[in-house]
């Protein structure tokens, strides 16, 4: 096998597929806080590109359940065997395509390895997400509500609604991307923390994706 890295590639899949003995692979359980942001999750854009994509490689491997995930099988040998067999008929491309659906799904959400990799690719969240009802449900900080505010509208608007409660804050920020209530509409905004390294509001720590970031990302300096 050392002399036949496609060969290698392949079997590596398939174990990453099924399973087996010495593999336990399993995909990302994708719980989220409550149900609002569970259907959030579901319905974005992203969600339904990968989901696409999903069915277009489980159908190549003649996994009929369109409802399955990829990887994530109970480490039978026959299925190992089986998946191998019909990787070693497809070419590198569509190998390829089978391993990047296997390590999607397998990505562990909320670790640093996921900044790593949304650095290296210069993910823009934005392009695939709009903040809806399950964002601003989460924001409950007057200083964070506050700095998203003067992101949007300015230090003056931010300012001199600085003492206003969350809910009044929160609301001007939907005037302003909705364009409503005499506000110029803002378009494209994307929270600090969605971006790609996240970035903080404020000085208190405590936003565990950036104070994990900052400890890696010299080993992603050269990018």
């Amino acid at each position: 096998m050392l002399d036949h890295a496609g060969t290698a590639l392949r079997l590596m899949v398939a174990h990453a597929i099924t399973g087996s003995g010495l593999w336990h692979v399993r995909p990302g359980p994708q719980r989220a806080a409550n149900e609002a942001v569970a259907a959030s999750l579901a319905n974005g854009k992203a969600e339904a590109a990968f989901a696409e994509k999903r069915r277009a490689v489980l159908a190549l491997l003649n996994m009929a359940d369109e409802n399955r995930t990829v990887a994530g099988g109970k480490s039978d040998d026959h299925a190992t065997a089986s998946v191998f067999a019909r990787l070693l008929a497809l070419p590198d491309e569509d190998v390829m395509r089978a391993l990047t659906i296997v390590m999607g799904e397998t990505l562990q959400a909320g670790s640093v390895v996921v900044e790593a990799l949304g650095n290296h690719l210069n993910v823009d969240i934005g392009a695939g997400w709009q903040p809806d009802e399950a964002f601003f449900d989460l924001i409950r900080d007057r200083e964070i509500a506050n700095a998203m505010l003067a992101d949007i509208a300015g230090k003056h608007v931010a300012d001199g609604n600085v003492s206003e409660k969350v809910k009044t804050q929160k609301k001007i920020i939907r005037d302003f991307l909705c364009g409503e209530n005499g506000r110029h509409k803002v378009d494209q905004w994307l929270p600090r923390r969605m971006k790609v390294p996240a970035e903080t509001y404020t000085g208190r720590g405590g936003f565990r994706t950036a104070d994990q970031w900052a400890k890696v990302r010299a080993l992603f300096g050269s990018e």
